[in-house]
């Protein structure tokens, strides 16, 4: 009996590096692994390698003694035995000998293990370096709690600069960069924790294999939110999703002047693949004034990214009409870009309704600081209007508010706000899409919009 067992073994094990995966776990011991960084315990029991918090510990990781280039598929299944720690699966990450202040330090991207009610397991992660490069929040269908105590199957796949990842067999991330790190590390981390309560938790790990030949892409579902950090592209599989960009990245092409027949000639820039409006001493609309998509959208997912300079006010509106004949900049709900710690708007209003990605003078915007990048860098904001009219805005993936436009609620926000002159503000079926001109020097890039049925 043992030996026809372990002649099925050999046949099974063959069977699967015939197919081009390779065991990165013996199943036994620790061999092939060393602990880096941290002082946590790896161990292996049962067939499974064991990682326990400690105090008094940086992050910890059990990394893979081999560095895998070009593309690959990695499988897995870990388990957390507790709600109060996450955890995450390095790859393509490298090793820092000088960070940490010499105590050495991993970073690349990580597989975020998070069973928190928070539910972003399965969000790519930028350990030691940009931080969150696809939040859990960026794909809402796919968030789940992470059930402790249960083993759960991990995917990652990595092709070019293309990083998809999947859990339990559902899709969770798709993240296209431009950093292409060819070779990199695999390392299983144990976070470093705070307090005693989460000490002696459990992080397991077995079935962990890699597949770096005859990888081929996996198809993904529709309707998942690509992070493309390439600026003013689309895959092919954000054009087949029904994407398009508002901006090409070279010129004016879809935009107007607000209340104007053509773009203006002045006080707007395109260069670099960015369109910037140029400053004006903060006077509003002075310059070239705002400029609006030629074309109206009712249901739409837009996706934007704009960077500041300090002190600097903006912002983007959707559902103008341009029927008010207002003085100054067009009317419509605006999704607030404003540098919050050197603007006085962001002091005024009411509890901090004109903040950076707030609804202007209506509703706060609730957001930590981490997930807010300073003036000279780059932030990701999204607005999400559903067609049964529920409104949704984030800032750099992570959801801030949200409402439902036409609502008695709605409504009696526009009640005590500055739109309270203009009848059924807001409720238009459809509008344009408006950059403002505030007087100060913004730069908007990566503009795309989806239409949704």
């Amino acid at each position: 009996m043992k030996k026809t067992l372990t002649i099925f073994s050999l046949l099974i094990s063959s069977s699967i590096f015939s197919q081009g995966w390779q065991s990165l776990f013996d199943g036994k011991t620790l061999n092939g692994w060393k602990l880096m960084t941290g002082k946590a315990e790896y161990k292996v029991e049962d067939g499974i390698i064991v990682g326990t918090t400690v105090m008094n510990s940086p992050n910890s990781f059990l990394v893979c003694d081999k560095k895998f280039t070009g593309d690959f598929i990695l499988e897995l299944e870990a388990m957390i035995t507790d709600t109060n720690s996450n955890s995450g699966i390095q790859f393509k990450s490298n090793f820092d000998a000088a960070g940490n202040k010499g105590q050495g330090k991993i970073f690349g991207y990580q597989f975020e293990i998070d069973p928190s009610s928070r539910k972003w397991s399965g969000g790519v992660y930028d350990e030691g370096r940009r931080e969150w490069l696809y939040p859990g929040s960026l794909n809402s269908k796919a968030q789940v709690m992470l059930t402790p105590n249960v083993f759960h199957k991990i995917r990652v796949e990595c092709i070019g600069n293309t990083i998809k990842t999947w859990l339990d067999g559902t899709a969770t991330a798709y993240v296209v960069d431009t950093i292409t790190a060819n070779e990199g590390l695999i390392a299983l981390q144990v976070h470093a924790i705070s307090n005693e309560r989460s000490k002696g938790i459990k992080l397991c790990w077995k079935n962990i294999r890699i597949k770096t030949s005859g990888v081929t892409a996996s198809t993904f579902p529709k309707g998942i939110y690509v992070a493309n950090l390439k600026s003013n592209t689309l895959t092919d599989y954000e054009k087949k999703d029904g994407w398009k960009l508002l901006f090409d990245g070279k010129t004016s092409n879809g935009w107007i002047g607000a209340n104007k027949k053509a773009f203006p000639e002045k006080g707007w820039e395109i260069k670099d693949g960015m369109i910037k409006v140029l400053s004006s001493a903060g006077r509003e609309s002075a310059n070239g004034g705002d400029i609006v998509t030629k074309e109206e959208f009712s249901a739409f997912d837009l996706s934007f990214e704009f960077k500041l300079t300090p002190g600097a006010n903006s912002g983007v509106k959707y559902f103008v009409t341009l029927s008010e004949n207002n003085q100054g900049s067009a009317i419509g709900l605006e999704y607030q870009v404003l540098d919050d710690t050197l603007h006085p708007d962001a002091k005024l209003g009411r509890d901090g309704n004109r903040t950076l990605a707030s609804l202007y003078d209506m509703i706060k915007a609730n957001k930590q600081s981490r997930f807010i990048k300073q003036p000279g860098a780059w932030n990701t904001g999204r607005i999400i209007v559903y067609p049964n009219n529920h409104v949704e805005h984030y800032l750099n993936g992570v959801k801030v508010l949200e409402y439902e436009r036409g609502s008695q609620a709605y409504r009696d926000l526009v009640a005590i706000s500055k739109y309270k002159v203009w009848p059924n503000f807001g409720e238009a079926k459809q509008g344009h899409i408006l950059l403002q001109d505030h007087g100060n020097e913004v730069s908007f890039r990566s503009i795309k919009i989806k239409k949704l049925n």
